[in-house]
């Protein structure tokens, strides 16, 4: 129904750059919110960034002033530009997308996750 597919992921030294992208695809009729996740080896999944179909955005405050997230509603892609690198930032990135597919009734939204990308930080 929906496929969530991410890229941008890879090695980069700490204080580098790096950008992520998300491309939301399949049934769907409108997308209330897309975000950025992240889970490194031996935690939790954790929040880093969202943004609303309004542009309303919300940082993690370890990222704040370091990573920056938008979004192209007509291409239904997120992206996450990622600044300043640290070797904290190491982790498994997640797209998630709330979404309505065409197929439901208004206000039923649904989370749907990406297979996730690997950000290594490390010299």
């Amino acid at each position: 129904q929906v496929q969530l597919v991410e890229s941008g992921g890879g090695l980069v030294q700490p204080g580098g750059s790096l950008r992520l992208s998300c491309a939301a695809s399949g049934s769907i009729f409108s997308i209330y919110a897309m975000g950025w996740y992240r889970q490194a080896p031996g935690k939790q999944r954790e929040l880093v960034a969202t943004i609303t179909s309004g542009g309303s955005t919300n940082y993690a405050d370890s990222v704040k002033g370091r990573f920056t997230i938008s979004r192209d509603s007509a291409k239904n892609t997120v992206y996450l530009q990622m600044n300043s690198l640290k070797p904290e930032d190491t982790a498994v990135y997640y797209c998630k997308a709330k979404l309505r597919l065409a197929t439901e009734l208004p206000g039923t939204l649904r989370d749907y996750w990406g297979q996730g990308t690997q950000v290594t930080v490390s010299s």
